[in-house]
Protein backbone atom coordinates (compact mmCIF):
# COMPACT_ATOMS: atom_id res chain seq x y z
CA UNK A 1 0.00 0.00 0.00
CA UNK A 2 1.29 3.45 -0.90
CA UNK A 3 0.99 6.54 1.25
CA UNK A 4 -0.99 8.30 -1.47
CA UNK A 5 -3.53 5.46 -1.42
CA UNK A 6 -3.90 5.74 2.35
CA UNK A 7 -4.32 9.50 1.99
CA UNK A 8 -7.08 8.97 -0.58
CA UNK A 9 -8.85 6.48 1.70
CA UNK A 10 -8.71 8.91 4.61
CA UNK A 11 -9.91 11.80 2.45
CA UNK A 12 -12.84 9.56 1.55
CA UNK A 13 -13.35 8.69 5.23
CA UNK A 14 -13.50 12.38 6.16
CA UNK A 15 -15.85 13.14 3.25
CA UNK A 16 -18.22 10.29 4.19
CA UNK A 17 -18.12 11.24 7.89
CA UNK A 18 -18.92 14.84 6.96
CA UNK A 19 -21.96 13.76 4.95
CA UNK A 20 -23.26 11.80 7.94
CA UNK A 21 -22.48 14.57 10.43
CA UNK A 22 -24.04 17.26 8.21
CA UNK A 23 -27.25 15.23 7.96
CA UNK A 24 -27.18 14.59 11.71
CA UNK A 25 -26.99 18.35 12.32
CA UNK A 26 -30.44 18.60 10.71
CA UNK A 27 -32.29 16.23 13.07
CA UNK A 28 -33.72 17.11 16.45
CA UNK A 29 -31.89 16.48 19.70
CA UNK A 30 -34.57 13.92 20.56
CA UNK A 31 -33.88 12.05 17.33
CA UNK A 32 -30.13 12.21 17.99
CA UNK A 33 -30.62 10.68 21.45
CA UNK A 34 -33.33 8.17 20.48
CA UNK A 35 -32.58 4.47 20.81
CA UNK A 36 -32.90 2.08 17.86
CA UNK A 37 -32.35 -1.61 17.18
CA UNK A 38 -28.99 -1.24 15.40
CA UNK A 39 -25.78 -2.73 16.76
CA UNK A 40 -24.89 0.33 18.88
CA UNK A 41 -28.39 1.69 19.37
CA UNK A 42 -29.51 4.92 17.77
CA UNK A 43 -27.66 7.56 15.79
CA UNK A 44 -25.67 8.78 18.79
CA UNK A 45 -24.55 5.25 19.62
CA UNK A 46 -23.50 4.50 16.03
CA UNK A 47 -21.60 7.76 15.72
CA UNK A 48 -19.89 7.48 19.10
CA UNK A 49 -18.79 3.95 18.24
CA UNK A 50 -17.39 5.14 14.90
CA UNK A 51 -15.54 8.00 16.60
CA UNK A 52 -14.30 5.61 19.29
CA UNK A 53 -12.80 3.35 16.63
CA UNK A 54 -11.01 6.27 14.99
CA UNK A 55 -9.67 7.44 18.34
CA UNK A 56 -8.56 4.07 19.71
CA UNK A 57 -6.85 2.93 16.51
CA UNK A 58 -4.92 6.19 16.21
CA UNK A 59 -3.92 5.85 19.84
CA UNK A 60 -2.67 2.31 19.17
CA UNK A 61 -0.76 3.42 16.09
CA UNK A 62 0.94 6.03 18.27
CA UNK A 63 2.01 3.40 20.81
CA UNK A 64 -0.80 3.66 23.38
CA UNK A 65 -3.32 1.01 24.36
CA UNK A 66 -6.36 2.65 25.97
CA UNK A 67 -8.40 0.40 28.22
CA UNK A 68 -11.67 2.32 28.11
CA UNK A 69 -14.31 2.88 25.47
CA UNK A 70 -15.86 6.20 24.55
CA UNK A 71 -19.46 5.98 25.71
CA UNK A 72 -22.58 7.61 24.25
CA UNK A 73 -23.31 9.17 27.65
CA UNK A 74 -20.13 11.23 27.29
CA UNK A 75 -21.79 13.09 24.41
CA UNK A 76 -25.06 14.52 25.63
CA UNK A 77 -25.38 16.74 22.55
CA UNK A 78 -24.56 16.45 18.88
CA UNK A 79 -22.41 19.57 19.17
CA UNK A 80 -20.17 17.88 21.76
CA UNK A 81 -19.74 14.85 19.51
CA UNK A 82 -19.02 16.96 16.44
CA UNK A 83 -16.33 18.99 18.24
CA UNK A 84 -14.60 15.87 19.51
CA UNK A 85 -14.76 14.32 16.04
CA UNK A 86 -13.20 17.38 14.43
CA UNK A 87 -10.31 17.26 16.90
CA UNK A 88 -9.81 13.55 16.24
CA UNK A 89 -9.84 14.03 12.48
CA UNK A 90 -7.09 16.64 12.84
CA UNK A 91 -4.99 14.17 14.84
CA UNK A 92 -5.48 11.36 12.31
CA UNK A 93 -4.59 13.69 9.44
CA UNK A 94 -1.42 14.77 11.24
CA UNK A 95 -0.52 11.14 11.86
CA UNK A 96 -0.97 10.31 8.17
CA UNK A 97 0.98 13.37 7.07
CA UNK A 98 3.97 12.22 9.10
CA UNK A 99 3.99 8.66 7.74
CA UNK A 100 6.64 7.42 5.35
CA UNK A 101 6.05 4.66 2.80
CA UNK A 102 8.11 2.32 4.99
CA UNK A 103 5.99 3.12 8.05
CA UNK A 104 2.95 1.56 6.40
CA UNK A 105 4.59 -1.87 6.65
CA UNK A 106 5.41 -1.41 10.34
CA UNK A 107 4.03 -4.00 12.76
CA UNK A 108 1.84 -2.33 15.38
CA UNK A 109 1.94 -4.02 18.80
CA UNK A 110 -0.98 -3.12 21.03
CA UNK A 111 -3.36 -4.39 23.65
CA UNK A 112 -7.10 -4.61 23.23
CA UNK A 113 -9.27 -2.91 25.84
CA UNK A 114 -9.50 -6.22 27.73
CA UNK A 115 -5.70 -6.53 27.86
CA UNK A 116 -5.07 -9.14 25.13
CA UNK A 117 -1.86 -8.47 23.18
CA UNK A 118 -2.16 -8.20 19.40
CA UNK A 119 -0.10 -7.18 16.42
CA UNK A 120 -0.97 -6.18 12.87
CA UNK A 121 0.61 -4.40 9.94
CA UNK A 122 -0.16 -0.66 10.06
CA UNK A 123 -1.66 -0.36 6.57
CA UNK A 124 -3.96 -3.32 7.30
CA UNK A 125 -5.25 -1.55 10.38
CA UNK A 126 -5.65 1.73 8.53
CA UNK A 127 -7.73 0.10 5.80
CA UNK A 128 -9.70 -1.77 8.47
CA UNK A 129 -10.62 1.51 10.18
CA UNK A 130 -12.09 3.01 7.00
CA UNK A 131 -13.94 -0.23 6.25
CA UNK A 132 -15.25 -0.43 9.82
CA UNK A 133 -16.55 3.12 9.57
CA UNK A 134 -18.47 2.18 6.43
CA UNK A 135 -20.64 -0.24 8.39
CA UNK A 136 -21.56 2.21 11.09
CA UNK A 137 -21.98 5.17 8.72
CA UNK A 138 -24.42 2.98 6.80
CA UNK A 139 -26.38 2.27 9.96
CA UNK A 140 -26.46 5.98 10.76
CA UNK A 141 -27.48 6.76 7.16
CA UNK A 142 -30.43 4.36 7.45
CA UNK A 143 -31.59 6.01 10.67
CA UNK A 144 -31.10 9.50 9.26
CA UNK A 145 -33.12 8.56 6.19
CA UNK A 146 -35.93 7.39 8.46
CA UNK A 147 -35.87 10.85 10.03
CA UNK A 148 -36.07 12.50 6.59
CA UNK A 149 -32.40 13.54 6.51
CA UNK A 150 -30.67 11.17 4.11
CA UNK A 151 -26.95 11.94 3.79
CA UNK A 152 -27.09 10.87 0.14
CA UNK A 153 -24.64 8.48 -1.42
CA UNK A 154 -21.57 7.76 0.70
CA UNK A 155 -19.85 5.33 -1.67
CA UNK A 156 -16.13 5.58 -2.36
CA UNK A 157 -16.75 5.81 -6.11
CA UNK A 158 -19.04 8.82 -5.59
CA UNK A 159 -16.29 10.52 -3.59
CA UNK A 160 -13.76 9.75 -6.34
CA UNK A 161 -16.08 11.20 -8.98
CA UNK A 162 -16.88 14.30 -6.96
CA UNK A 163 -13.22 14.99 -6.23
CA UNK A 164 -11.98 14.05 -9.75
CA UNK A 165 -9.62 11.39 -8.47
Amino acid sequence: MKKTEIQTLYQYNSWANARILNATAEITEEQFLADASFSYGGIRGALVHTLFAEWIWRERWEGHSPTKWLLPEEFSTFDALQKRWQAEEEKINAFIENLSEADLDWTVHYKRTGGKSCENILWHLMVHLVNHGTQHRSEAAAMLTEFGQSPGDIDLVIFLRETNQ
